[in-house]
């Protein structure tokens, strides 16, 4: 930390990071050299095969060239497990051994084609050992070879050569540029980050259309990703050691929490009647939420059954037994939803799998058993939702009967005015409503699909009175549930500024730091004890970049100056968003790890938004915000019964 410069340019490597690649060809090439040295001493005298003295000498310089690489291995290992994230100082000699190490390459590669040659010329009446050996040796060679081609491609860092700066052993004056041309020097940077992200987007997205709405997405995600640590000098192992870090700070500061500061509301324990009753509408209207995910989340839910089930719909297009209100050809997304609903063809108004960017699928039927018009929103399920959700801008939104200026997650907020115009536009609540005059309004979703449904609530809010207590969603893109708190920009500038306090207090090597990581989250034990560099350096050492880089866009850096306190920085570059309404947070009780059969019991209270500030890391982030663990999650709370992990476990109940 930060990139390692080399060959005039920085590369999204460390010298810190070179332990395990170096160590894992080292054990290979002490292998190979062995293997090498014992076919050599058994032949030494007896190459008497046509070619024997070509293979004699082949032989000694692969050894001795071996012999060479195994050292400057060695060395590599060595010094790049020296010093800490914070202090490369015993590794400045890095640079130099990677030019060693890169030269040697050469040879190696000479001496790979020169052993094929001999193999396919020379290799005439050899023993077959002699013969395979060589041919491994080869095989061996190219296949490193291209292992360092990709490798060079994975770290390399179109922007490295781009990052202005000025070195350290510049004259002051250079280093003292007006504060114009430095927001100037900023913008460059900016601006040639966003058009190469801009441009992996495309390559990455190049099988959706390139319409107005996808250019646009682009470029905006382009301009929040590639600016969210443009003002760091983080490589990616740097980002590993410090996601390890903050999960275990969690873990270790919620062992030493109180358990008197935790408000239980478990089924055993005595509940207030409010949180029995919404727990029992969330978990009921949570299993249409999920329903509106289709037949992808039906058969990962019900894995022995369920093609069984929806084979008879899914090669065949299903018309309905009655009129859709501008609905969709029916298919297996319809069959799943009615099995996992247990509605009737008759209780659906309108169903739509539509789906592009800012326009998500959903649908509306009538729930009888709640009286209830129900609005079900899906939730990320495309690569058209994932650019959907990393749409995360601010953007104004307009509600009615309220003053001021209000605010949203751009993509969220565009998806729920999709929604909103197809329901009012399209007569769609209209229909509904005059089917069933008396029954209230409910909006429900998960995911994506609740943070558009949280905002179409507020749309219609003025012209539905009842929303205010009929909109239900689920591990909202806000903030979510079981462990995994959301992707705002604040909450993420946060997590950006916490592991970079984390990685740069910690002394321990980097190499230690993820070993133990890895241990921890597949074993457990014991979170680490945090060793660190402060009582031996000053607290305002942590305001200046790491490395002791000169870097104007570090100095200038929010991240940087704010690491000194344990406060968010004073000047917040993006508005926070919260989600609205009453929060029910839902936590697991019994140990943290556990094994696939394990029961599992959560407990159930009322929280609020400022609870969700920081970003909670995890494990098991993405599988607890799964819509079918949510949806047993709620079940098991209201039928007071825990339920098992593995996926056959979770069929979807009727």
């Amino acid at each position: 930390m930060p990139g390692m410069v080399v060959l005039g340019r920085r590369w999204r490597i460390a010298s810190d990071d070179l332990v395990f690649p170096g160590a894992f060809e080292l054990f290979i090439r002490a292998v190979w050299w062995i293997v090498t040295l014992v076919l050599y001493t058994n032949h030494k005298g007896r190459f008497d095969c046509q070619g024997g003295a070509y293979l004699h000498n082949y032989l000694v310089v692969l050894l001795v060239l071996l012999a060479v690489i195994i050292l400057t291995l060695c060395a590599i290992v060595y010094i790049s497990a020296q010093g800490t994230i914070m202090n490369p100082g015993p590794r400045r000699s890095m640079p130099a051994l990677v030019y060693l190490r890169a030269l040697l390459y050469f040879p190696e590669f000479i001496w790979a084609c020169l052993g094929a040659v001999w193999v396919s010329d020379n290799s005439t009446g050899c023993k077959p050992a002699e013969v395979g050996a060589v041919i491994g040796a080869v095989v061996s060679s190219w296949i490193i070879l291209l292992s360092m081609v990709v490798g060079v491609l994975v770290v390399f860092d179109p922007l490295g050569s781009q990052r202005p700066g000025v070195l350290p052993d510049a004259p002051l004056g250079m280093r003292d540029l007006e504060s114009s041309e430095s927001s100037q020097l900023f913008y460059t940077a900016h601006t040639v980050a966003s058009r190469v992200w801009e441009s992996r987007l495309r390559l990455l997205c190049c099988c959706l259309p390139q319409d107005d709405n996808h250019r646009a997405a682009f470029s905006s995600i382009a301009q929040l990703v590639s600016g969210f640590f443009l003002d760091t000098d983080l490589v990616p192992s740097d980002i590993a050691a410090g996601l390890a870090l903050l999960h275990q700070e969690q873990d270790k500061m919620e062992h030493c929490r109180d358990p008197d500061e935790v408000l239980s509301h478990s089924p055993s324990s005595p509940i207030r009647e409010d949180l029995e009753v919404e727990l029992e509408k969330a978990a009921h209207f949570m299993q249409f939420a999920a329903a509106a995910y289709g037949w992808p989340l039906y058969v990962y839910s019900n894995p022995l059954t369920g093609f069984c089930k929806l084979s008879g719909d899914c090669c065949r297009s299903r018309q309905a037994e009655y009129d859709l209100v501008g609905g969709d050809t029916l298919g297996c997304h319809f069959t799943s939803i009615l099995q996992s609903t247990g509605l009737q063809y008759r209780d659906f108004i309108h169903i739509s799998f539509h789906n592009q960017i800012y326009e998500i699928p959903f649908y509306v039927a009538l729930d009888h058993k709640r009286e209830a018009v129900l609005v079900a929103v899906r939730g990320t399920l495309s690569l058209k939702d994932v650019l959907t959700d990393l749409s995360a801008e601010c953007e104004n939104l307009s509600v009615e009967g309220v003053s001021g200026t209000c605010y949203a997650h751009k993509g969220i907020c565009q998806a729920a005015h999709y929604i909103y115009k197809k329901l009012v536009n399209d007569g769609i609540l209209s229909q509904a409503f005059n089917i069933a005059p008396e029954y209230k309004l409910v909006i429900t979703g998960h995911s994506l699909g609740a943070g558009a449904a949280s905002l179409l609530a507020v749309l219609l809010r003025s012209t539905h009175p009842t929303l205010d207590s009929g909109s239900f969603t689920y591990s909202q893109c806000w903030e979510g549930y079981f462990g995994i708190v959301l992707l705002s920009i604040p909450n993420m500038e946060d997590l950006k500024r916490r592991l970079l306090k984390m990685v740069s207090n910690c002394s321990k090597p980097k190499y230690k730091i993820l070993m133990h990581g890895c241990w921890y989250e597949l074993f457990g034990g014991t979170p680490d004890d945090f060793p660190t560099e402060l009582e031996n350096r000053r607290e305002e050492v942590l305001s200046q970049p790491l490395l002791g880089e000169e870097s104007l866009l570090v100095q200038r850096s929010n991240t940087y100056q704010s690491l000194s306190s344990d406060d968010s920085p004073s000047h917040p570059t993006h508005l926070p968003l919260y989600p609205p309404g009453r929060i029910l947070h839902i936590t697991e009780d019994g140990p943290a790890r556990r094994h696939c059969f394990s029961q599992v019991r959560y407990r159930a209270e009322w929280s609020n938004e400022t609870s969700f500030r920081n970003v909670l890391i995890s494990p098991r982030m993405i599988a607890d915000h799964m819509p079918d663990v949510v949806l047993h999650a709620l079940r098991s709370l209201t039928r007071e019964q825990p339920f098992a992990l593995c996926p056959s476990s979770m069929n979807v109940a009727k």
